[in-house]
């Protein structure tokens, strides 16, 4: 039967190449309707427990997504005429940013004071170039004694401010609306960068953020894509000396990746920075199925077959493995979809519909393509099937002391996974090329920090915001957070009744404190909405029934472990010490990175496990053999655990996109042991070959094509580890590390692994 299909292929191979051709360009041109999303909720789904707290709490208050623009005068002196005029400049400019909704800075803060039985609310700043010295040592003082200014809009000595612009987007087309508010932002900014070159401008926020990740992305499409095909091109010439063969192998890996992602765009789905690699990843496999066919095709022209006969030849040892490796991978990549993130989900599925496309291109188009395309015959003999033949004789020769090694060295490797700390920091997700990251990494060591916990706290009545009881509970709280490390500001509601309090009576320091009275509070609160400036409301600390309050937390560079730690301790304080309607969990985009990653490795887990089972009833169908079947499952697995050791040794931390390298990998590593074993068996089974020369057969045949596919495999994973994004850098890296693991398996351990098999049989 596949003879016949391989007959038909060469025979009708012109026809082929039109038809084929005419097929890709139709699935391709649905590219055009692909865009790029800006927005970091993607990471999660709908039904994600963070999100919906986190979004509870956005509908509650005003949203805080933002961008936090962070002035550092060169002369490290924020409280200069210059400087504050040009905070003034900037507070009054960043009002025009599109879908602005407030913009909080030092020169518009609401400072309030007594004047005897009256509150005078105004702002900090008026005219900086008309301020006399002392008024600038009296704003100074203000300021650096402010609880609602010190780290979040000042540093604690006065040398770097910020300007915070609050941004609510229509969300109609994030993937416009954000870049429009950016883009805005930093038209305004190069030119006030240019007039006063003696500041320093960064740029930070949640609106930056979402930002860089479509700016990683196609950061990584300009560069990693086009390095990658430059490494394959290079790499098949070297090994396979054939221009032709180099040819239609790039002509198969584009057509696999231009209808994996016209598919894409005709489904409507929205890419993501993780589909970010799709195309590297595509590209790699499809080589490989390249690969397997055109070294045996090669390989059968060198023993005196003409072209026809050596592509049918070629088909019918290749059609089996490659089919198998083809639905082992595309199993893999498709557990991915039990992935608690979306976007990992997109990249399973988009993968898979590219494997699949690279199977019937390697089986059909490259088979026309080559059997069209002028091919020089070479001799079989080669100096690295000759090197092939002379490993194939040490592992034979070796095969206890190999088994017992290797076995050790990956058991030693695989107990070194603990080690691994969950971490998922969503400000290392980029490199410090990105804007954003380098800005951020100023910002937190200057000024504030980017993760926040926010609560919404509950009196539960309504106006119970009043209530001296429930506001006293408040303030304990925010006492707590301050006394925790690693908690750089506690932005709460109490700090302004306090104030109030004190300045409405005769700005008495005394009375620095809470109001005694329910009534007396509401009437501070009254009196200071009514005094507020439009834009500059408490909207963004409570509620409309001012039966609830907004506190946000904002902490260091924490490690994931330690900021869950630290928002469980919070939750067991509210427990112990508030009443019920106060019992609430914080929400912030922090705590939803934190938690995404053990959820999603939680989940992954069952769809490794149900991988690995359809895998596994593949291949005791396919090798019609229980044992070789399960016992192809060992070399399978040893790799991801031993890659995930050795990361254990040279990184230590693992996070949300390495949370899907094991179920990825696993039906890639499979390629390797599927060829193998292929080759081994059709040597036990049509040649009548023993155990050893079946090895040797399997060596001399496959083993090239092995190491070839490796190289190439490897170099376009480590060839993502120069992304921008840390997610396809960390998940590249760790993936080439478990494919160069699986070859070394596979070469060293399977052999004396089926020899040992065979002893007991």
């Amino acid at each position: 039967m596949v003879e016949l299909f391989a007959t038909q292929v060469v025979r009708w191979r012109f026809v082929l190449v039109v038809v084929m051709l005419g097929l890709v360009a139709l699935a391709a041109s649905g590219g055009r309707f692909l865009t790029l999303t800006s927005d970091y909720r993607v990471f999660f789904g709908e039904d994600n427990p963070q999100l919906n707290a986190f979004e509870n709490l956005q509908n509650t208050y005003t949203k805080n997504d933002n961008i936090l623009i962070v002035v550092a005068p060169k002369n490290h002196k924020v409280f200069t005429r210059d400087v504050l005029s040009a905070v003034e400049e900037i507070t009054d400019a960043a009002w025009q940013t599109p879908y602005s909704l407030r913009v909080d800075s030092i020169t518009n803060f609401q400072h309030t004071r007594g004047e005897d039985d009256d509150l005078i609310v105004e702002s900090l700043v008026e005219d900086a170039q008309g301020l006399f010295d002392n008024d600038l040592e009296r704003i100074k003082n203000i300021a650096l004694n402010e609880p609602l200014l010190v780290h979040r809009l000042i540093s604690t000595s006065g040398d770097v401010t910020g300007i915070n612009v609050t941004i609510q987007v229509p969300e109609i087309d994030v993937t416009k609306e954000i870049p429009e508010v950016v883009g805005h932002v930093r038209k305004y900014l190069e030119g006030f960068r240019a007039e006063h070159p003696d500041l320093e401008i960064y740029l930070t926020g949640t609106v930056m953020m979402n930002n860089a990740f479509p700016e990683a992305a196609k950061a990584d499409a300009k560069s990693l894509v086009p390095m990658m095909f430059l490494v394959v091109v290079v790499t098949l010439w070297l090994l396979l000396r054939s221009i032709s063969g180099v040819f239609a192998t790039v002509v198969i890996v584009i057509s696999a990746i231009g209808i994996a992602m016209g598919l894409t765009g005709w489904v409507g789905m929205t890419l993501t920075p993780p589909t970010g690699s799709v195309p590297t990843i595509i590209l790699t496999l499809a080589v490989a199925d390249c690969v397997h066919v055109l070294s045996s095709f090669l390989h059968e022209m060198g023993l005196g077959r003409d072209k026809k006969a050596a592509m049918i030849e070629s088909i019918r040892l290749n059609f089996q493995p490659i089919t198998l490796t083809s639905l082992t991978t595309a199993i893999g990549f498709l557990s991915m979809n039990f992935s608690d993130a979306p976007p990992f989900r997109d990249v399973g599925n988009m993968v898979a519909t590219g494997i699949i496309a690279a199977w019937i291109l390697s089986l059909v188009l490259l088979p026309a393509l080559m059997t069209i395309l002028p091919v020089r015959a070479r001799k079989a003999t080669s100096l690295t099937s000759t090197g092939m033949q002379n490993l194939g004789e040490f592992v034979i020769r070796n095969s206890n002391m190999l088994f017992w090694s290797i076995l050790a060295m990956a058991t030693v490797l695989a107990l070194m996974i603990p080690k691994n700390e969950m971490n998922d920091q969503f400000v290392e997700y980029f490199d410090e090329s990105i804007e954003f990251r380098s800005a951020t990494d100023f910002v937190t060591d200057n000024l504030t920090g980017i993760y926040t916990i926010d609560y919404s706290l509950s009196s539960g009545e309504a106006g119970g915001l009043n209530n001296p009881e429930f506001l006293l509970k408040v303030e304990e709280f925010a006492n707590w957070y301050r006394e925790q490390a690693g908690v750089i500001h506690v932005n709460v509601f109490t700090d302004i009744m306090k104030r109030l309090n004190m300045n409405l009576h005769g700005d008495d320091e005394f009375y620095y404190s809470i109001p005694e009275e329910r009534d007396l509070a509401a009437q501070y609160l009254l009196l200071y909405e009514m005094s507020l400036p439009y834009g500059l409301d408490l909207n963004n600390q409570i509620d409309i029934d001012k039966s609830a309050t907004r506190m946000n937390v904002t902490v260091e560079n924490l490690t994931t472990n330690e900021l869950l730690n630290l928002e469980t301790l919070g939750r067991q304080w509210l427990a112990e010490n508030a009443p019920e309607s106060m019992q609430t969990e914080g929400a912030s985009p922090a705590i939803m990175f934190a938690n995404i990653g053990k959820r999603n490795m939680r989940s992954m887990l069952s769809g490794t496990v149900l991988a690995l089972i359809f895998i596994s009833l593949i291949l005791i169908v396919a090798f019609r053999s229980v044992s070789i079947g399960l016992i192809s499952l060992i070399p399978n697995l040893l790799p991801a655990a031993a890659a995930f050791g050795v990361w254990a040794m040279i990184i230590g931390e693992v996070g949300l996109a390495l949370s899907v390298v094991v179920s990825m990998t696993l039906g890639i590593v499979v390629d390797d042991t599927v060829h193998f074993l292929s080759k081994y068996l059709r040597a036990r089974r049509e040649k009548g070959l023993g155990t050893d020369d079946a090895l040797r057969y399997a060596f001399s045949t496959v083993g090239t094509a092995l190491w070839v596919t490796t190289i190439v495999l490897v170099a376009g994973f480590s060839v993502l580890a120069f992304s921008t994004f840390k997610m396809n850098s960390g998940m590249g890296l760790l993936t080439a590390i478990t494919i160069a693991l699986a070859l070394i398996i596979d070469f060293l351990f399977l052999p004396p692994l089926l020899m040992k098999l065979q002893e007991n049989e």
